[in-house]
């Protein structure tokens, strides 16, 4: 099978409700994302090695912040930073050296993109179509039920989506990438997958963070 990578659309999505007003201002009860001005999260990204069977530490940092919010279309977007560092080597599934900005809001707890792609969500357990290739269809789902994740920057009470293809024969491809999301952090962990492989081939934990309380 050609080799396809899947796109972790991991940039750092992590979230909470901004004083800031909009035209269509909206009512967010819940901080799921740590979505606030401020916070901050460091990932570290993990290979695996197929000779020991273990990750090994990269050296690649991805060092996510919330700098500011943005009135986009009449809805308030938080503006995410991420700096990555490390990479001099290109690794695959890890992110390139240099500066990165996305904009990023909730909406019935969706994780929603400045495109209006929803990038996770906590409540929806139905199969999103993410993208359709002549090789198949990248779908993910969210997963029933919650689950204890222990990564360098403690133990979070998680949900987790799960992102697979389905092949033109109707089967999914051996691989899954899994993001966990924990209510008031938001991303803990992610993994990236070549599409014919059942071991994903980077992970990313959550190795510190700053979140005002």
């Amino acid at each position: 099978m050609k080799r396809i990578l899947f796109c972790i659309c991991f940039t750092a999505c992590l979230f909470s409700c901004s004083n800031d007003a909009t035209t269509t201002p909206e009512i967010q009860e819940d901080n799921f994302y740590a979505l606030t001005v401020g916070n901050s999260w460091v990932y570290k990204n993990y290979r695996y090695n197929p000779q020991t069977e273990v990750y090994d530490d990269t050296g690649v940092i991805d060092s996510v912040s919330i700098v500011a919010t943005e009135d986009i279309s009449g809805n308030t977007y938080f503006k995410f930073r991420r700096l990555t560092t490390g990479n001099e080597e290109g690794i695959t599934f890890c992110n390139a050296n240099g500066e990165h900005f996305e904009y990023l809001r909730e909406t019935n707890g969706n994780l929603v993109t400045s495109v209006g792609d929803v990038k996770f969500t906590n409540n929806d357990f139905s199969v999103r179509v993410l993208s359709e290739n002549n090789w198949g269809n990248i779908v993910e789902q969210l997963a029933e039920g919650e689950s204890t994740l222990d990564v360098e920057a403690g133990t979070f009470t998680c949900v987790n989506s799960q992102r697979y293809a389905i092949l033109p024969d109707g089967n999914n491809s051996p691989a899954v990438d899994y993001f966990y999301y924990a209510d008031g952090f938001g991303l803990i962990y992610d993994t990236s997958s070549f599409v014919s492989s059942d071991i994903p081939s980077v992970i990313r934990r959550l190795d510190s963070y700053s979140i005002a309380e």
